[in-house]
């Protein structure tokens, strides 16, 4: 993560988003939202639009709320104790987390040494989404190791992720490998361009094997975004937004038209979900997320 090109984790950006309001359980929703549902309650558009769950620091059940009046669909990037209140609420779960780790991201599948653990986490889980009706598990790519170059890495992401991959369809669960950028905010991480998530993913050729495209990430690496999406579509399972530069709101402060972006996603007949992952800026977030809502709303 970065705020004002300054790497962050998702973690540390937890503790750093500004909110003006504290938001209890029973809060009536702002004039903001209000507005919002009632111009654009029927009209929801082609995408499934998540909001992911770092990026505010609201009470779960009260978030789930404000986001449905608002009219997203589900909430992304949560832990298996969370996956419950979020359907209580509903709302589906867009992506789940296999486990808790500080070393989530840098712990990958490009190192074999790391494919044990990972495994067991994975066939911990998949079951447990199944049954709660979690579509999409995280996993990552993981960063550079001595001795471990880009073609070594994508052969052992290849062979760990095959592994998991017939436990994965068996239980139609998609296993989303996140690319992140390693100029800014994930130095080291080894899946930083799509040429070479998409080459795991040729390995791979299964269904339930995608990458998870961050277009924050990707326009940072390489830009070409919506050519790039239009290329390698099939291999993609879930997308993760963010204002370049900063990671914050998707709007005309930053450098891309997010709404051109969502429309070419739209064309392709995405039947995933674009999860909106940025650190609001506004004393008000949840003004911040309506407008990405409306944004993609397509």
């Amino acid at each position: 993560m970065s705020d004002d090109s300054q790497g962050m984790t998702r973690r540390e950006a937890l503790g750093l988003i500004a909110t003006a309001t504290a938001f209890g359980a029973t809060a009536a929703l702002a004039p903001a939202e209000r507005a919002f549902a009632a111009t654009e309650k029927a009209a929801h558009g082609r995408l499934k639009q998540s909001l992911s769950r770092w990026t505010s620091n609201a009470p779960l059940p009260e978030l789930c709320k404000r986001l449905k009046a608002i009219g997203f669909v589900a909430v992304d990037l949560l832990y298996a104790d969370e996956w419950a209140v979020v359907n209580d609420s509903g709302l589906k779960v867009s992506m789940g987390y296999p486990a808790r780790r500080d070393d989530f991201i840098t712990m990958g599948f490009n190192d074999p040494a790391n494919h044990a653990t990972l495994l067991k986490e994975l066939e911990t889980t998949i079951p447990l989404a199944k049954q709660a009706g979690v579509t999409n598990v995280i996993t990552m790519f993981g960063n550079r190791k001595p001795g471990i170059d880009d073609n070594q890495a994508i052969d052992n992401c290849v062979a760990g992720l095959s592994k998991i991959a017939p436990l994965a369809a068996e239980n139609g669960i998609t296993l989303c490998v996140e690319l992140l950028n390693s100029k800014v905010d994930h130095h080291g991480y080894q899946g930083d361009h799509t040429a070479f998530g998409v080459a795991v993913m040729k390995g791979i050729n299964s269904p339930n094997v995608k990458l998870l495209y961050d277009i924050y990430h990707m326009q940072i690496m390489e830009g070409d975004v919506i050519r790039t999406i239009r290329d390698n579509m099939q291999w993609i399972g879930h997308f993760h937004t963010g204002g370049v530069p900063g990671r914050h709101e998707i709007n005309g402060t930053q450098e891309l038209n997010y709404h051109a972006i969502a429309k070419a996603i739209a064309d392709l007949n995405f039947q995933g979900y674009i999860a909106h992952e940025f650190m609001p800026t506004r004393p008000d977030p949840f003004a911040s997320f309506a407008e990405a809502f409306k944004i993609c709303t397509v």
